[in-house]
């Protein structure tokens, strides 16, 4: 064996090694990873709240009553959809782990910089929104007003938690293995609910490219066959209620979000389904059967053209003779 062929083999033990080493560190919960998360996070300096899934919590501060669900939530680790430093402590975790993490201002919502306060035209401004602390958009940024004199008004455009640091407090409260908990989970992140939605695999009819016969000569300028064949699809069927066909997220990211649940739980595609509930047999105004149509709506207009003394003849006239 050559010198080279030695130090080839040392450098493929070495590999070996390096990933014995990678995958005993990799025990725990890592990257990819659907845990379902209780925290609530604080201001270090004011106390003040960020966020928190406890309900008691949320009654205490007083924001129980804004509409939203207070719950351990479902996440994926190495998405970025906590703070970094949080997720560096739970990557390699189990479930039932807890903790404290304290995440620097330039880290959560950036540090305060005086060179977002800007004076800007009161004109800019809804007349409804020209009071200190109304949260406002002038030129496309998001700001708040505080302070505001004559026709000029000093807009803070810093996020409110700007320049404050957090502490977060986390438990690790299961990891979600199910697939259908999991789509709930992420229609729950991006939306703010969870509709009604089940996986199930359908045989689907699709048309498939004809590989060519070997033993044939390939014209280059053929046109390519296709032949249909029956395939299995795993599905995501989603019903959109009322609810979630207004939500606004969705109305604008449909698509992208759709993709990213396909990605993450591996399934072939998503089908959202509306369901129209009947009216108990009332039909739509002017149509046959339905309210001011069929049989009776002749009569009913020619008794409100008589009501009105109006001659229906001189209507028609007037129509003929405005289209010549």
């Amino acid at each position: 064996m050559t010198e080279e062929q030695e130090a080839e083999v040392d450098d493929q033990a070495d590999d070996v090694d390096e990933n014995a080493d990678d995958a005993a560190e990799a025990e725990g919960l890592q990257a990819g990873d659907f845990v379902t998360l209780a925290y609530t996070a604080y201001t270090v300096e004011d106390d003040q709240l960020v966020d928190t899934t406890d309900p008691e919590v949320a009654e205490e501060e007083g924001v129980d009553d804004q509409g939203q669900e207070f719950k351990p939530r479902t996440l994926v680790l190495g998405e970025g959809h906590i703070f970094d430093e949080v997720e560096e402590e739970i990557i390699g975790g189990e479930v039932g782990d807890s903790g404290t993490v304290t995440i620097a201002a330039e880290n959560a919502f950036g540090e305060y910089d005086p060179d977002d306060v800007q004076t800007v035209s009161a004109e800019k401004i809804d007349e409804d929104d020209r009071y200190p602390g109304a949260n406002v958009q002038v030129d496309g940024r998001q700001g708040y007003i505080s302070t505001i004199v004559g026709g000029r008004a000093r807009v803070d455009f810093n996020h409110p938690l700007a320049g404050e640091d957090v502490e977060y407090e986390y438990e690790i409260v299961e990891e979600v293995d199910d697939r259908e908990e999991q789509a709930a989970g992420l229609f729950e992140m991006y939306l703010g609910m969870e509709p009604e939605l089940w996986i199930e695999t359908d045989e689907v009819e699709e048309e498939v490219p004809v590989e060519p016969d070997e033993d044939e000569d390939e014209d280059e300028d053929a046109e390519p066959e296709f032949e249909t064949e029956v395939v299995e699809k795993e599905t995501l069927y989603l019903e959109a209620t009322p609810q979630m066909t207004m939500n606004q997220q969705w109305m604008m990211g449909k698509q992208q979000i759709g993709q990213d649940v396909i990605d993450k739980l591996g399934v072939d595609r998503v089908i959202v389904q509306e369901v129209i509930d009947g009216m108990g047999g009332m039909g739509m105004p002017g149509m046959m059967g339905g309210m001011g149509g069929g049989a009776g709506a002749e009569a009913d207009i020619e008794e409100a053209l008589e009501d009105a003394d109006v001659d229906a003849d001189e209507i028609v006239e007037e129509l003929e003779g405005a289209e010549e």
